[in-house]
């Protein structure tokens, strides 16, 4: 790892923020949704993942038909609430040289049958996709958008579930996507286990919120 990827990562441990991720030439500069959360740290995580011999076009159905809870889909997750809330089908985007990408913005609400106290936790997603070789490249972010530490994968699932396949033991809508997780970058106390993101007798969902 180069000294500029080690400052991005203490960066990232000290402020809480989600630094522009990436060393020079191999990690494509992530876009973030931001948060709510002022100077206090918030939990957050990067994703970058490739989908094999897919089109980003099909992943792009899957991850808004999922956002918009189209043909009855439900979030493993402790059937979180997810809000579609635009795609740029025209974005130009910065990976070393300008190229043509798709941004994809999602909302996430905790469920609050099955929340901490019955409280709305909201985190917002980014994904960034590009179609390199026949694949297609998704970078993918997510942070809370309230002062925290913990988040028990919460944010991890927020990126995966919108895009997870059956082999994984999600429900596709439209196309079955199988992917390769390349890269994970997080905050410190942010969670990456999947199996948090399918849960069938889910515990409550939660986040160490500071006082």
């Amino acid at each position: 790892m180069t000294v500029y990827a080690v400052a991005l990562t203490l960066f990232a441990m000290v402020t809480g923020a989600a630094a522009e991720a990436g060393e020079p030439g191999q990690l494509f500069s992530m876009n973030c949704p931001g948060s709510g959360s002022g100077i206090l740290p918030h939990a957050w995580i990067q994703v970058y993942a490739s989908a094999y011999k897919t089109s980003c076009a099909d992943v792009v159905v899957e991850i808004e038909a999922r956002a918009k809870a189209q043909s009855g889909w439900v979030d493993p997750h402790n059937g979180g609430i997810y809000s579609f809330e635009s795609t740029d089908q025209d974005a130009m985007c910065d990976c070393g040289t300008i190229i043509p990408c798709v941004v994809i913005r999602t909302k996430r609400t905790a469920n609050p049958k099955k929340s901490v106290g019955g409280k709305l936790y909201i985190d917002k997603q980014v994904f960034t996709l590009r179609d390199v070789e026949g694949d297609c490249v998704i970078d993918s972010c997510s942070e809370s958008q309230g002062a925290s530490v913990g988040d028990f994968s919460t944010n991890y699932c927020d990126l995966r579930n919108l895009y997870c396949s059956k082999a994984d033991g999600c429900t596709p809508v439209s196309k079955d996507i199988n992917t390769t997780e390349n890269v994970v970058k997080q905050s410190l106390g942010a969670g990456h286990d999947f199996t948090k993101c399918v849960v069938k007798t889910p515990p409550a969902e939660a986040a160490l919120i500071l006082l």
